[in-house]
């Protein structure tokens, strides 16, 4: 499991990226790089980061299911994944 204040820090990056998403597109159609140079970093959404929604772990993301690789595992073997099976051959 992900330490609390790392998926705390990325709520708040999330926050913030949402509350200057309208400043942020209204300085980018004007061209005013120094504006958006003096907003905070943490307003950019390029700096959001995926987190498996149970454990929060950053790496080996499945974006279709939101989940890490080692839970998306997890869970497809107990089959709490719907249309989802195990193959065998």
């Amino acid at each position: 499991m992900a330490r609390k204040a790392l998926i705390e820090r990325e709520k708040k990056r999330d926050a913030m990226a949402a509350k200057y998403a309208a400043l942020r597109a209204q300085l980018k159609a004007e061209g005013d790089l120094e504006g958006l140079a003096k907003l905070p970093r943490n307003a950019n959404p390029i700096r959001h980061h995926n987190r498996c929604a149970q454990t929060g772990r950053s790496k080996g993301y499945i974006r279709d299911f939101g989940l890490s690789r080692i839970t998306f595992r997890e869970q497809a073997s107990k089959g709490n994944i719907p249309g989802l099976t195990k193959s065998s051959w």
